[in-house]
């Protein structure tokens, strides 16, 4: 088709148009405009209404924040969380350790048994002996050089041997309290074949890997003690939420269906965004609570900026072909309860309240309803089948 017949054909489209609108007359105009308008107005009847148990309120104007969800288990700090094991063998001989069980620190869990502790207390007394004696003669020849009755070669080897010694029986002394043998108590008492394992911290006792009668190797882990008084929420936020958090900011989260949420502040973010897209969040609880355990699971949600706005109740919002609505009570038509819907943009979620904004034209006093939103939007959607 050439231009000159695409132009004809607009001028007689047009004339056309122009034609069928000046033939409508005005009456009929005002009622198109009308069917538009009445499709956002519901109806009900009076046992309708009573029966959705329609409440009318208004709009709140509250401190909102808006809200991360994220997910976390409850942990311990490094220092809080002790593995007992010990760097020589040896056989259990006595315990009575159990999973849950309190120790105090500095209790004793476990009594072992070996030979080798007898010989590294039979090595320590040897060289402590020597190393007196070296002492001794040590005295003797720094006296004997004072007079210049010894050569200073004697005087030096004198030296060097008791160095030897001394360096020896530190060493042995640092091992022997590697497994909790004091060395004046081996001086008083004599050695002694078995050695305790002591508590190192106060704490519950998580897990148990011994018996009476195992052998334990070196570096093997004989328990676990967690101490619980200083329990954290470790959270996991992703990628896309890290700009909103702040050190300080509030978390909220509850435990197994409780009905009141617990509260705890953002103490540390992590730096490094992990393979899966998400940052670590430690937080500190804002009261500690010795029933909470390392590893229970919890969903939480973080508070970032608060703000003052405009807000009602979550229940009184309804989603239709993926817009929101609210509805407005107008009054009574005859004996028919009357309501608007109008369409709302929506902000942060706070709790059970999200934040409204409402059309320009709207009036912020208006009254709402704020239970039984669900009952009229069925109301509609069935008028307008």
């Amino acid at each position: 088709m050439d231009m000159k017949n695409r132009t004809l054909l607009f001028l007689i489209n047009s004339i056309a148009l122009l034609f069928f609108s000046c033939n409508q007359s005005p009456k009929e105009i005002a009622n198109a405009d009308s069917t538009v308008a009445e499709t956002s107005l519901v109806t009900l009847t009076e046992p309708q209404y009573k029966s959705a148990g329609i409440v009318l309120g208004h709009l709140e104007e509250r401190s909102m924040s808006g809200l991360i969800k994220v997910n976390g288990i409850f942990d311990v700090p490094p220092q809080n969380l002790v593995t007992i094991s010990l760097p020589y063998a040896g056989i259990v001989k006595q315990t009575s350790l159990l999973q849950g069980l309190k120790v105090k620190k500095g209790e004793v869990i476990a009594v072992m048994e070996h030979p080798d502790y007898i010989q590294l207390q039979q090595d320590y007394l040897e060289n402590k002996s020597k190393l007196d004696y070296m002492q001794l003669e040590m005295d003797r020849q720094n006296e004997l050089q004072k007079e210049n009755v010894n050569s200073a070669k004697v005087y030096q080897q004198t030296q060097s041997e008791f160095e030897t010694l001394q360096a020896r029986v530190s060493g042995l002394k640092e091992k022997l309290s590697l497994i909790n043998i004091s060395v004046d108590q081996l001086q008083k008492k004599g050695i002694s074949k078995q050695i305790r394992v002591l508590a190192p911290i106060t704490g519950y006792v998580t897990q148990v890997n011994v018996n009476i009668g195992m052998f334990v190797n070196p570096n093997d882990i004989i328990c676990k003690i967690v101490d619980i008084g200083h329990l954290h929420v470790e959270l996991t936020a992703f990628e896309k939420d890290v700009m909103s958090l702040k050190i300080g900011q509030k978390v909220r989260f509850e435990v197994n269906g409780e009905t009141e949420p617990r509260t705890a502040s953002v103490y540390l973010i992590g730096k490094e965004i992990s393979k899966d897209r998400t940052v670590r969040i430690h937080c500190h609880l804002d009261k500690e609570d010795p029933s909470l355990l390392p590893g229970m699971y919890l969903t939480a949600y973080i508070e970032t900026n608060k703000k003052r706005s405009w807000a009602l109740p979550s229940k009184a919002i309804v989603n239709s072909a993926n817009a929101n609505y609210i509805f407005i009570a107008k009054g009574k038509q005859k004996l028919d309860y009357v309501f608007d819907m109008v369409e709302v943009s929506l902000g942060i979620v706070d709790e059970d309240y999200t934040e409204v904004i409402l059309p320009l034209s709207m009036d912020q006093h208006a009254n709402i309803v704020i239970h039984g939103a669900y009952d009229l939007l069925s109301k509609r959607n069935v008028e307008e089948e």
